[in-house]
This record gives structure tokens, C-alpha cells and sequence, in this order.
């Protein structure tokens, strides 16, 4: 964490508050965890008030796409780019998107905002937020999983596709073209300049991006994709450490 706050060019006095960066549903003004699907048993936890009385300082909680989308856009893809919109998307356990417009974060009603991985996208397929055929089933470690005839890891699978197995090869294009989907409607939407993606596309861009850019050429507007870059993220596996210290 020092080494983190080093590079964020922060000082230890800077930091006035304990950022807590979590996969949602949560209520980010209430500080509560609301039964997220990936961490089974935390049921309505008060997590703010828990650490506010526990260690008599300010706690902020946030959606871990949130919290990612600020630290890429502050300290790892997007900085020094001076840009204002900027659209982060988690692509690990879950896929969700943190959402940076018009220079802010945009939470929605009740931090809601930006759960893409709950829309459809089939009628059937993987399972992800406990939904068949979700973006979330189909653009996620647990949904390219599902889509193996074994059940094999998203990371044995990008192994097996770099070596030259068909199968594997086959599912990283199924992900590859729903993630391009998924891209284009939030182009559409929300016209970003830049689309940074975490985790799994970040290691496996090789195998993931031909397909997601050819079905964005063919279903996103024009004048919208021409402005928008989409870059994997930079921040490694140290971004959850980022992400709760950009809070």
C-alpha cells in the first residue's frame, strides 16, 4: 500500500478516510453490502458503520467498478488524458461498469448505476448475476468456465487457445463477441472516449480483442466508435489497492 500511495504521488497526511471497494449490490450512501453474488453470506452488512466505530474515521464504501473506474481513469490508463468520459469495466469474477461523465462519477439513484453484466444478452447461455445468458455469463471467469466442456479456468483456457485448441479458441471468441456487443451499446449510450477493461481482457487481449472490434465496426454508430478507444487496463493486480485508495 506505501509503495501504491508512492506512485499516486499521495503523502501519508493526505489520506483523511478509509476507502472500501466491493463488489455490489451495495448502497454506497448507507454503507451497506446488500448480498453480492460473488460473496456468498454477506447479507445487508453495515461495513461502514462497522469500521467508522471501530476505528473513529471517515469510511467510504463504493462498487468495485466504481472505485476501479476512478483509479484507471486518475492513475493508470487514463492519466494525463484530461478526459471526461470514461466508462471502466470490470471483467473477472463479475462484469460491471463504473462510469466517469462529464468529469464525475455516475452512481446513479442508489449506486445502482453501470450494472451491465445483469442485462441479457441471449435467451439462454452461461449463468452470471443470476442470470442465463447475461452479458455478465458470458464476459466473466465463471461464465467462460461454464461455456468448457470441463469446466476448465478462464486462465487454463487462454493457455490451452494460445497453444492452439479449437475449443478453447472458440470460447474466448464467443466472450469476445458478446463483450463487443456489450461495447457497443454502451457506445451508443454514452458516447466515451475511452473504455478501459480489467482483469480477464487486460491478460488476454490477444485472444478477446479481434472479435469484440468486429462486431463493434458492425454494430456501433460510426461517429461514436471513431472517438472511442478501448485499452485493457494498467494497473495489474495491484488496482484494488488503487481503487480503495482513489476513494
Amino acid at each position: 500500500m506505501l509503495k501504491i500511495i508512492k506512485k499516486a504521488n499521495l503523502k501519508i497526511n493526505d489520506i483523511s478516510s478509509i476507502g472500501i471497494s466491493c463488489g455490489g449490490p451495495l448502497d454506497s450512501k448507507t454503507g451497506v453490502i446488500m448480498s453480492p453474488p460473488n460473496l456468498i453470506g454477506w447479507d445487508d452488512v453495515h461495513i461502514v458503520e462497522y469500521f467508522e466505530n471501530k476505528y473513529k474515521i471517515k469510511t467510504i464504501l463504493e462498487n468495485d467498478a466504481n472505485a476501479c473506474a476512478i483509479a484507471e481513469w486518475k492513475f493508470g490508463a487514463g492519466k494525463n488524458k484530461n478526459l471526461k468520459n470514461v466508462i471502466f469495466l470490470t471483467f473477472g469474477t463479475g462484469f460491471g461498469a463504473g462510469l466517469i461523465l462529464d468529469g464525475k462519477l455516475y452512481s446513479g439513484t442508489n449506486g445502482m448505476a453501470g450494472e451491465v453484466g445483469h442485462i441479457r444478452a441471449a435467451k439462454s447461455g452461461p449463468v452470471g448475476y443470476g442470470k442465463a445468458g447475461s452479458f455478465e455469463g458470458f464476459c466473466s471467469g465463471g461464465g467462460i468456465a461454464q461455456l468448457s466442456k470441463h469446466g476448465e479456468t478462464a486462465k487454463a483456457l487462454a493457455e490451452a487457445a494460445r497453444n492452439g485448441d479449437k475449443d478453447a479458441l472458440e470460447i474466448y471468441n464467443i466472450s469476445g463477441e458478446y463483450l463487443g456487443y456489450c461495447l457497443s451499446i454502451l457506445i451508443d449510450l454514452l458516447n466515451p472516449a475511452m473504455i478501459i477493461i480489467g482483469s480477464i481482457y487486460a491478460k488476454c487481449e490477444d485472444l478477446l480483442k479481434l472479435k469484440c472490434e468486429e462486431i463493434i465496426k458492425k454494430e456501433a454508430l460510426e461517429h461514436s466508435r471513431s472517438v472511442c478507444e478501448i485499452v485493457p487496463a494498467v494497473l495489474g493486480d495491484g488496482i484494488g489497492l488503487y481503487a480503495a485508495l482513489a476513494l
